[in-house]
């Protein structure tokens, strides 16, 4: 509990990055339940989600971001402003740099652009499982150049190294504030937003490389019975070339998405799930500002 020595501290943090980073999977590990989903496809992360962590002197909201990128489309546009917008309100910003990775432009043009933010800065060095003490020395030194940071921080989402370090330093950059959510409160995203991530989660797995970007989705209708819960949902493509992908033969990836996807939203209701899917085309909905609305961006 806080003290009249040690004050209560609660405030917003936000991972930021170049794709692929670890912001996610980061996250996760910090909260300890998946509400951010992951991929090694880049720009898995569309929404803002926030995730909770409760300590009894100090409450760290941790904001999941997409990935700052170099916009091609409207929806990309609209994310990379939701990424500005995010960083000037957070009390902390934790610049992600993979370990296995060379520092590189995206890397200085992400760390000039949250430079004048009024956040603490901190640099966080991801995925040190992937690299030997020689490497990790090196980067951290290659990382501590690359601006002003209040520290530079190693640490593993998968091993977990590093990351009960990780939350004390960010927390000691938090403002004295009461308590922010509820005890209980792991994210205040609505349900619909998490499954509706979960099923895009499973659909880009194994997808082509041109194709994530494409894909959205929709969750119509939650039913909930005594112990079932049905949900209806549509996925989104942009051409009847990428349904037909999503689909596959005799509807056999639909059939794996929908198991895939299933599984993990069990695991976040707490109950047995009925999935229906169709796929569905939205010509060019990336583009189009009513079909993005739509969608939800």
């Amino acid at each position: 509990m806080a003290t009249e020595r040690t004050p209560y501290r609660a405030g917003f943090a936000c991972f930021v990055g170049r794709p692929n980073a670890g912001k996610s999977t980061l996250m996760n590990a910090i909260v300890g339940q998946k509400i951010a989903i992951t991929s090694t496809k880049p720009q898995t992360t569309r929404h803002v989600i926030r995730g909770v962590l409760h300590r009894p002197d100090s409450q760290l909201v941790l904001v999941d971001t997409p990935g700052m990128h170099r916009p091609r489309t409207l929806l990309g546009q609209r994310l990379n402003d939701l990424v500005r917008a995010t960083w000037s309100e957070v009390d902390v910003v934790g610049l992600c740099l993979p370990a296995d990775q060379r520092v590189g432009p995206g890397d200085r043009f992400i760390s000039g652009e949250i430079a004048s933010l009024r956040a603490t800065l901190i640099a966080v060095v991801t995925k040190i499982d992937l690299v030997n003490r020689a490497r990790l020395l090196e980067q951290l030194a290659a990382v501590a150049e690359l601006g002003d940071f209040a520290a530079v921080v190693p640490v593993s989402a998968v091993s977990g190294e590093g990351v009960t370090e990780l939350v004390d330093v960010m927390i000691s950059h938090l403002p004295e504030s009461p308590q922010l959510y509820p005890d209980e409160m792991i994210t205040e995203e609505p349900e619909q937003v998490l499954v509706a991530e979960l099923i895009r989660e499973a659909a880009l797995e194994g997808v082509r490389d041109e194709l994530p970007h494409s894909i959205a989705v929709l969750v119509e209708e939650i039913q909930r019975e005594e112990h079932l819960t049905r949900i209806y949902a549509d996925v989104y493509v942009e051409r009847p070339s990428q349904k037909a992908i999503v689909i596959g033969r005799q509807g056999s990836r639909l059939k794996e998405v929908g198991t895939r996807a299933r599984a993990e939203i069990e695991r976040l209701l707490g109950t047995r799930v009925y999935l229906d899917l169709h796929v569905r085309v939205a010509k060019d909905w990336q583009r189009d500002p009513k079909q993005l609305r739509r969608l939800g961006f």
